[in-house]
């Protein structure tokens, strides 16, 4: 068989599932000036973190369901600020249509927030944790820039250092015993009781469950210090371990 014939007996392409990076972008107004705006002053103030940036939009803080042409003015002020909008967050069925009729993925591990909460019989308060079926996932070596470690449907401790530039992920907490310079994301699924926790605080940006804050400036209450971040309602609080 020669090559050329070899060649046409190979599949096209290959189909694989792996973990992407995506931000998510919780949409407050239909105003595309006001959405472009805020976004190119968010990229501003980090190029390295929002620059060319896929996001997944959550359409659930609207006041009311979009109309499919209001939707692509803000996809466009999107792409004009800088960021690449991949997909919808699941959400209605109304969303699911509006994500047809503009061509988008309706991309489920990422979920909207309900927009009322659902009341239920109280029940005796048991606190429980989180399902996750994996042991904690143990990273024994330094975290350096351009590398990302994911710990899925797990909690993450890493024994060593997050470096500038790197990322650690993971579907439950996200614990560094080293100094944490990079970007540490807790609850990447959705869970918001996850957090996280290093020993010496320096991040570029936490987050817990897509609730994001960006560190231009460490606040010296916290720099260099054991601190923990978690999620009080939509608020993404930090305090020093212990404090």
């Amino acid at each position: 068989m020669n090559k050329a014939a070899a060649a046409a007996r190979e599949t096209a392409c290959e189909i694989r599932f792996g973990q992407v990076g995506l931000a998510q972008v919780r949409l407050r107004s239909l105003d595309a000036t006001a959405v472009h705006d805020e976004l190119a002053a968010r990229l501003a103030t980090a190029p390295q973190m929002f620059e060319r940036i896929a996001i997944c939009l959550d359409l659930s803080a609207l006041d009311k369901e979009p109309e499919a042409e209001e939707l692509r003015a803000v996809l466009d002020a999107i792409r004009r600020a800088g960021m690449f909008p991949v997909g919808l967050a699941y959400g209605t069925s109304a969303v699911e249509m509006l994500a047809r009729s503009l061509d988008l993925p309706v991309l489920t591990q990422f979920r909207a927030q309900s927009r009322a909460p659902v009341v239920e019989p109280r029940k005796p308060a048991v606190v429980e944790a989180p399902e996750f079926t994996n042991p904690t996932l143990m990273h024994h070596q330094p975290v350096r820039s351009g590398q990302r470690v994911y710990a899925r449907h797990r909690d993450l401790v890493v024994t060593s250092v997050v470096g500038a530039g790197a990322e650690v992920m993971a579907d439950g907490c996200v614990h560094i015993y080293g100094a944490l310079r990079g970007k540490a994301a807790a609850g990447a699924r959705g869970e918001v009781t996850a957090r996280v926790f290093c020993q010496e605080f320096h991040a570029e940006l936490i987050s817990i469950a897509g609730v994001f804050r960006v560190f231009e400036t460490i606040p010296p209450e916290l720099a260099g210090k054991p601190v923990q971040a978690w999620l009080d309602g939509d608020d993404l609080k930090l305090a020093r371990v212990g404090a």
